[in-house]
């Protein structure tokens, strides 16, 4: 039989959605940075119970030595004692036989029932419990039984798995001090502080004619010595003794105990129970929601791993505080209406304020409260990994956009107008913006519209720079009219449609680009095939003259060895200079010497650097090294990726293409300032028709921008500084108006790499109970780490001698690896998988149980169809509309409302604003709770769960 709600309160937020500003709030004791938090608990305004270890101790040795022994342990799962091999068992979902928990119910109804018992020590426990009708020689007996020090395995990280107690010992009032071993026990640093404990003793006594059961509630948590394994303050204690009976009755018993005080919802309701009936109530609550597994359907000795992710306590909370919370649940009924209305009511960062310029204010006074601790923040070691990993990713970044743009206007911007716009915009976005989360760069579409207006104004003769400066005025301008505006609450009409096309778009221009970046590899440096001199090895042939270059590897010892390696049984060496150069050769004196395959390795440092960053990315929650181990190497998957390829390099000593960077501070086009001029040779109507053109990229920057920013702000995130959107949009149009007055690249919000900025800085709980997945806590916010990250790329201009060791194709790498990241994160992915999965192969995703297969793969198609056209629509000269297909991807998602019913919406994507009060009651029930947890369709990479939506039919 299978047992529901074995999670704890302390680790529900791991799959529990929590409202913007209130995670790590710090209330409530044994709550840290790092540590797990009470969702449910704070949710419900539920007063927080402490989590609880549970002991089970079995007296064993009957009728010859009897001696208590630690069996088995909750926290949040169980766990076995293998007394064969001296350890602990798995932790896993426990399991019990139905007629144990109706024995259990007996014994305790006809027991003694101890609640708020005043005992301060193990022996006033004692003899409180044997306060039975026994003889006076019995009482004494067990009060002695009771007193003898329990063998624990504990299992200390310096020394092997050592016993409390070798043998059985009589009691002594100086031995109710912990033990050195229990202070030493490394279990006791994954529980939070403020825990407590339950201690289970079961066993079977000769000497009772009766079966013997107390249950007791400790008024205060007392550590009773060495009675559990942790030195704890202990709660409860429950005795469950008996005459010797056939099978294992008083050890399922015990379990059933265990388990039951392992229950949130049990525990809750014993915690205040006042008297037997209370208690008796909450074992017959428990009862009505266990499931039964049928006997011989299952192997009763196979262990159930625990969950990757335990579903919340909400409803079952819920229902059970209006079955026995009477006044406290009344109380607590306005607190849960003004929590539902919230989810409904859209964020204060969207709400107008019908004021010019009313929401810039008010992102203002929100993020001005947070600036000094934006930077404290900071200030651990985990933004150094996320530092080093943005800095290469950015420098990356601004060499490829560099060199693209050097390309597609002849000369007039290049490398280090990229690096130089990078550190400036970068910089002043995460003093100035609302959400220094983001990362500034130049993307795929602003190269593409750069490039069409380069061309127009060769077409027509007109002096570029000059013509780009007067459209970026007009986009500046256009913008800070939709800040005035308050424009940016039209976010809320970008739905998961609208955002997974775009980072779909978006991923697939970085895939692209690293891929396409390597194929351009293969045309400089010529794969070697079998009719060259190489073969793709590293090896030379010998000249006349015995000499041999640093390829050498092997030393050839006879003719035969040479003939081996000829090429059409032709020495190499004999090779006439124009012949060895058409091979692949390099003619030095009468010799031909050979070359490596650059093309080759550069192939193997990409694929290496792509599979190691990968891989290192999966250690962090695999089985493998200890924790500890697992998150460095997983903070830092990137930056050892780059550091091995880096190595590999160097130790082959190949000549593969480096990150080349600026050696001058100078523009890149020759005899031209700093400062562009407004004119230039062009006419002076020329500024007003720039406005045409730049009210398509303001759109495109607008699109581009709040998408962005609708991403990395959405509430399963749990960021708690709030977003900005009216100032990052602002800052963005001061910062264009100031790169065309320098002739410095465009920049807007860069969606993939903010993606893998915000998953380098995930914060998660440090105190894992066994079994227990880390919690996901938020996101370290501050506006440190993208401030030195683009201040490093300025001073990258300066670092050439240092970076021109980093190879390309690993680069290039790293790139794929950040793109292929975030695309196959997002649902639509898997919504792909489906369309290639027979019907029997498919996951058990939520959204297949509520709308038919037929209509996932018809909006996948949609989808499907819409990314391609803005692909060709990208890669084509109609690429000057692509701001306004953008735009249209919202009202092609307003359109599917013809072809969708609003149920099928709910489940496939989001509800557009005006809808989300208006539900049809068919198929929903009131107080409809829909929670996308609950499957593997999780919306990004980055969070843990995605948002729950509560759903009214009033």
């Amino acid at each position: 039989m299978k047992l529901p709600g074995q999670e704890e309160f302390d680790i529900s937020n791991a799959c529990e959605n929590v409202p913007v500003g209130e995670v790590d709030s710090g209330s409530g004791s044994g709550s840290s940075p790092d540590g797990p938090s009470n969702t449910d608990s704070r949710e419900l305004g539920v007063p927080k119970d402490p989590l609880l270890f549970i002991q089970l101790n079995e007296l064993l040795g009957w009728p010859q030595a009897l001696e208590w022994r630690e069996t088995g342990r909750w926290v949040m799962f169980e766990e076995k004692l293998e007394v064969g091999a001296g350890r602990w068992s798995a932790p896993h979902v426990p399991t019990l036989a139905l007629p144990s928990l109706h024995k259990l119910r007996s014994l305790l109804a006809e027991g003694l029932v101890l609640l708020d018992c005043p005992a301060q020590s193990l022996l006033e426990l004692v003899e409180q419990v044997t306060r039975v009708e026994l003889s006076q020689e019995l009482g004494e007996q067990l009060q002695a039984l009771l007193l003898q020090r329990p063998q624990h395995l504990i299992q200390t990280t310096r020394t092997r798995p050592c016993w409390g107690s070798a043998h059985p010992r009589e009691a002594s009032h100086d031995e109710e001090a912990p033990l050195k071993e229990q202070h030493q026990n490394p279990l006791t640093q994954k529980l939070p502080p403020g825990a407590e404990a339950a201690a289970v003793l079961v066993g079977e006594l000769g000497f009772l004619a009766q079966p013997l059961g107390a249950f007791v509630r400790l008024r205060d948590p007392v550590v009773l010595g060495p009675l559990t394994e942790v030195p704890l303050p202990s709660r409860f204690f429950c005795l469950l003794l008996g005459p010797p009976a056939l099978g294992r009755g008083y050890h399922e018993m015990g379990r059933a105990v265990a388990v039951l005080l392992s229950d949130p919802q049990f525990q809750w309701s014993v915690r205040r129970a006042s008297n037997l009936h209370d208690l008796l109530a909450a074992l017959d609550a428990f009862l009505e929601e266990v499931t039964v597994l049928p006997p011989g359907r299952w192997d009763p000795t196979a262990r159930i791993p625990p969950p990757k992710c335990l579903p919340s306590q909400h409803k079952r909370l819920s229902s059970h505080l209006r079955e026995v919370g009477g006044s406290f649940g009344r109380r607590r009924a306005p607190a849960e209406d003004r929590h539902s209305h919230r989810l409904h009511a859209p964020s204060p960062e969207l709400q107008r304020t019908g004021r010019l310029f009313g929401g810039l204010v008010q992102d203002v006074r929100r993020k001005a409260s947070w600036y000094p601790s934006d930077f404290l923040d900071a200030l651990h070691p985990q933004c150094f990994s996320a530092v080093l990993y943005i800095y290469l990713a950015t420098v990356t970044n601004a060499i490829t956009f560099g060199g693209l743009l050097g390309e597609a206007t002849n000369g007039a911007q290049g490398v280090l107008e990229s690096f130089l716009g990078t550190a400036v915009a970068g910089a002043a976005f995460c003093l100035m913006a609302g959400q220094p989360l983001t990362i500034l760069s130049s993307t795929g579409p602003v190269l593409v519209f750069e490039r069409l207006l380069f061309s127009f104004s060769r077409d027509y003769s007109l002096d570029y720079l000059p013509f780009r400066l007067w459209v970026g005025i007009w986009v500046a301008t256009f913008c800070l009219v939709l800040v005035a505006t308050e424009a940016s609450v039209l976010v809320r009409y970008f739905t998961r449609f609208t955002e997974e096309g775009f980072c779909a778009l978006i991923s697939l221009i970085f895939i692209y680009d690293a891929v396409g970046k390597m194929l351009s590899l293969t045309r400089a440096y010529p794969i070697q095939r079998p009719g060259s001199l190489t073969y793709g090895c590293l090896c030379q042939f010998p000249d006349p003259g015995g000499n041999e270059s640093q390829w050498t590897r092997t030393k050839l010892k006879d003719r035969d060895d040479i003939l081996s390696v000829d090429l059409g049984l032709v020495n190499a060496s004999l090779l006439p200079p124009p012949e060895c150069a058409q091979r692949g050769g390099r003619p030095r004196g009468p010799s031909c010497h050979t070359v490596p395959d650059i093309a080759f390795f550069s192939l193997l440092l990409f694929l290496t650097s792509f599979l190691f960053a990968t891989a290192l990315k999966y250690v962090k929650t695999s089985r493998f090294f200890p924790s500890v181990v697992r998150k460095v190497l997983g903070d830092f998957s990137s930056v050892l990726a780059i550091l091995l390829g880096c190595g590999l390099d160097a130790f082959l000593g190949l000549a593969t293409p480096k990150l080349m960077v600026p050696r001058e501070f100078k523009p890149t086009l020759p005899g031209r300032g700093w400062l562009v001029s407004p004119f230039g040779a062009n006419p002076w109507w020329l500024s007003v028709a720039a406005a045409l053109p730049a009210l398509l990229l303001s759109i495109l920057i607008f699109m581009d921008q709040q998408i962005t920013a609708v991403i990395l702000n959405r509430a399963e995130y749990r960021l708690r500084k709030g977003a900005g959107f009216h100032l990052d949009l602002f800052c963005v149009a001061v910062l264009m108006l100031l790169t065309s007055v320098l002739g410095l690249p465009w920049y807007v919000s860069a969606t993939v790499i903010s993606l893998a900025h915000m998953d380098s800085l995930r914060r998660e709980s440090r105190a894992c109970a066994p079994g227990e997945p880390p919690s996901f806590l938020g996101i370290r916010e501050q506006r440190l780490t993208g401030l030195v990250v683009f201040i490093l790329t300025g001073i990258s201009i300066f670092l050439a001698p240092v970076l021109k060791f980093i190879p390309m194709p690993v680069l290039y790498g790293i790139f794929l690896y950040m793109g292929v990241a975030a695309i196959s994160s997002i649902q639509f992915m898997k919504r792909v998988q489906l369309l290639l999965m027979p019907a029997k192969y498919q996951p058990d995703l939520l959204l297949l149980r509520h709308v038919p297969l037929n209509r996932v793969h018809l909006f996948t198609a949609i989808q499907l169809a819409c990314l391609g056209l803005l692909w060709i629509i990208k890669s084509t000269p109609a690429a000057i509309i692509f701001p306004l297909m953008l735009l249209g991807l919202v009202g092609v998602r307003k359109t599917l409302e013809w072809v969708f019913s609003p149920q099928e919406l709910l489940w496939l994507d989001e509800l557009m604003p005006e809808k989300e009060r208006n539900i049809p009651e068919k198929g929903l029930e009131p107080e409809y709770s829909f929670s996308r947890s609950d499957s593997e369709d999780s919306e990004l990479m980055y969070q843990p769960k995605a948002p729950e939506i509560n759903i009214s039919v009033n």
